[in-house]
């Protein structure tokens, strides 16, 4: 069978001195009422062998979690609205740059690990330092996102939140299917990895197998990628 990379980027990379295909799987347009299972078993089926490892985008974990709002039903408040002034907007993506991105923070995280990491950034900023928020406040707020227009509809109307206990989700999914699965946060500035179903799997090598973020979750649509060792 013949696989394609996605437009712009490379079906195998290096790692360690070895080759490994990264294969874009391409789905519908996740909702709510989609099953993780399910669709993770229906889109890699015909594709997936032993010893593969799945790679999934978290954005569609926290939508079919219903971690996922349209921004119209995101009332920011004074505070978020104000404390967004403190964090670094990064080009490859909102974050909590958004008042509707850090309401759900403030929501999901807390006010004082949100209010700890404002300040943080408010002392080190005049010296020229980033991303000193999100080291305080930590990988669950690094992994909201708002509305993009690169994003596919009606998402890039959305926010979202980090997906809930992605290991669970990663170690119920192996069980279902057989192979090892990896939950990340992947753009073409950083990758991190948030759940896996096998705390042996070394992030280090699964950050480095994704660096140049393979995924797409535009026109492309494939939010899943089987990561197998190349012949």
């Amino acid at each position: 069978m013949e696989f394609e990379a996605n437009a712009g980027k490379q079906l195998n990379i290096e790692v360690n001195g070895m080759q490994y295909m990264r294969i874009p799987v391409k789905t519908h347009v996740i909702v709510k009422e989609d099953v993780i299972e399910d669709v993770i078993d229906k889109y890699t089926a015909s594709i997936r062998q032993k010893g593969d490892i799945i790679f999934v985008s978290e954005k569609i974990i926290a939508i079919m979690q219903g971690r996922s709002f349209p921004i119209d039903e995101i009332k920011p408040s004074a505070l978020a609205r104000f404390l967004v002034k403190f964090v670094y907007k990064s080009p490859y993506g909102i974050g909590l740059g958004s008042p509707y991105t850090m309401q759900l923070a403030i929501k999901d995280v807390g006010l004082c690990r949100i209010f700890l990491g404002s300040l943080a950034a408010a002392v080190t900023k005049p010296f020229g330092v980033r991303g000193v928020f999100y080291k305080v406040c930590g990988a669950k707020a690094a992994a909201i996102d708002g509305p993009c227009d690169y994003t596919i509809p009606p998402y890039n109307r959305y926010a979202k939140m980090a997906p809930k206990n992605p290991d669970k989700v990663a170690k119920n999914v192996k069980a279902r299917i057989g192979n090892d699965m990896v939950v990340l946060d992947a753009n073409d500035l950083n990758v991190e990895i948030l759940g896996k179903s096998d705390k042996s799997l070394d992030n280090k090598f699964l950050k480095a197998l994704f660096k140049d973020n393979p995924l797409g979750q535009s026109a492309q649509q494939t939010p899943i990628a089987i990561v197998r060792m190349a012949k």
